[in-house]
């Protein structure tokens, strides 16, 4: 299954960037092994529109454009499940093991998804009860996929 990361905002260079990087890298190398490819980051700018309400509609544009046909979505949202890195580690490798060819992970903007991108997604994920700022959320995210194929594959990286 090949995996994509969808970001309103872009990281700019600096270490955030290269720790988010160094986790992709890692997630890219170790994935094929367990059947997840690293296929792209997709960044879009931030709406400009005067409203939140305008900006999400926007930004779900964008992200159904960005999708594969017939991605699976899994959305990051402060409204989502909390879950620990071995339930999501399971629901990656569910999708997998169910043939699905694409996933979209999905980081919105300040003002959060719009209400038809969180409904048309397969799954919806919290990182807890804090807000972060979009540039952790991506390393965060990234750390994760490599922890989930890592999780799957049964190397030693995640300890419990």
């Amino acid at each position: 299954m090949r995996i994509s990361l969808f970001a309103v905002g872009r990281l700019k260079t600096g270490p955030e960037k290269e720790l988010a990087s160094r986790y992709v890298d890692r997630m890219a190398k170790a994935g094929p092994a367990v059947g997840l490819e690293f296929a792209r980051v997709v960044e879009v700018a931030e709406s400009r529109a005067s409203n939140a309400d305008t900006r999400k509609r926007e930004e779900a544009v964008m992200l159904e454009k960005a999708m594969p046909e017939g991605s699976v979505l899994i959305i990051l949202d402060e409204r989502g499940k909390s879950m620990d890195s071995e339930a999501f580690a399971a629901l990656i490798g569910r999708f997998r093991d169910q043939g699905k060819r694409d996933c979209m992970l999905a980081i919105g903007g300040a003002d959060g998804h719009d209400a038809s991108s969180r409904d048309r997604a397969d799954a919806v994920v919290n990182f807890g009860a804090m807000t972060w700022p979009h540039q952790l959320v991506r390393i965060l995210l990234a750390e994760q996929l490599y922890r989930a194929v890592t999780i799957l594959s049964g190397h030693p990286y995640h300890r419990v």
